[in-house]
């Protein structure tokens, strides 16, 4: 299941609004015989990527995936005619599938006399990889990670508004990673106005990396003149970040990156459409400078919104937190 994970997040970014499945075929000992990753929509799921890898060693084996097999036509055949078609005797998989009309598939495999498993890693997999897609399979909406790095008394920038750079160059390069992986980056209009960002994915010479996020600025303001985004964005002329992520919605994004400024992750927090935090606190401190969110609607500790926290790391000398509200 691991490699299987490893799978997926080899083409997460890639399948949307499909989900990046990944897949492993073992043969009858147990010997990994076919990898595969989901295809962008209109091709192959990625037990048809493994199987055909495998071939006629699929036969009598097992097959490994992060998404339960899917039991539906759509763009392509169901993924469960094509294990019982492949002669496999067990299929693991790690999380079911919440969309009724492409779940149903481990029940499809027993009744073909197919042994199957599921629940391994199923954290690993809800959490890592298949995180938005799930969210919104069972929501409708696009899930939205707000990223922000601050300094470790919570500034965004210095009092003069400076704010380049706060996070190390080793926090910069692991965000435009993960933007390479995303379906789309939000920033409101103010945030054009003051830092004219390009909400590119580049690699570590700054070159632009083969896979770019749909840059998204919400807000009424025209963008200005000669700003990097003025042709390039999309630009949603509101502030209801309900309305922002249906539109974003109907065109497929699945996963969403949350960048600025203060007020805009204020009214998403406000709205309750907030699904994951993942801050950058670099070890410095700035005083008097703006905050990382404003108007979030917190008047009283009582009012305060809590989080669980998922993962704390290194980021260079920064610290790393992936934190989700509680339910």
């Amino acid at each position: 299941m691991a490699l299987a994970i490893a799978e997926s997040e080899r083409v997460r970014g890639t399948t949307s609004p499909n989900p990046p499945v990944g897949c492993v075929v073992l043969d009858e000992h147990g010997r990994p015989v076919g990898f595969g990753g989901t295809q962008p929509p209109g091709g192959p799921h990625a037990e048809v990527m493994a199987l055909k890898e495998a071939g006629t060693r699929a036969r009598g084996g097992t097959a490994v995936v992060t998404l339960e097999p899917c039991s539906h036509f759509g763009r392509t055949p169901p993924c469960t005619e094509a294990l019982i078609e492949a002669g496999v005797k067990h299929v693991i998989h790690a999380v079911s599938d919440p969309n009724p009309d492409a779940g149903g598939g481990a029940a499809q495999l027993e009744r073909a006399g197919i042994t199957v498993t599921s629940g391994l890693l199923a954290d690993q997999v809800g959490n890592g990889p298949l995180r938005a897609w799930l969210h919104f399979a069972r929501t409708g909406r696009p899930h939205v990670t707000w990223k922000y790095a601050a300094s470790l008394d919570g500034r965004i920038a210095a009092q003069d508004g400076t704010s380049q750079w706060i996070s190390s160059e080793t926090s910069r390069k692991e965000v435009h990673a993960m933007r390479a992986k995303l379906d789309a980056i939000i920033v409101g209009t103010n945030t054009v106005k003051k830092d004219d960002p390009a909400l590119t994915a580049r690699d570590d010479d700054g070159m632009p990396l083969p896979r770019q996020p749909l840059p998204v600025v919400m807000g009424m303001s025209d963008l200005p003149d000669g700003a990097r985004l003025r042709h390039t964005a999309l630009h949603l002329r509101t502030h209801d970040p309900d309305e922002v992520l249906s539109a974003l919605a109907a065109r497929g994004v699945v996963d969403v990156l949350l960048e600025g400024g203060s007020t805009v992750a204020g009214a998403f927090l406000r709205a309750g459409r907030i699904d994951r935090v993942l801050a950058y606190i670099a070890p410095a401190i700035l005083g008097d400078g703006p905050a990382a969110i404003l108007g979030a609607g917190v008047s009283t500790i009582t009012d305060a919104v809590r989080l669980t926290v998922q993962d704390v790391t290194m980021s260079g000398p920064d610290l790393r937190i992936s934190a989700v509200p509680q339910t």
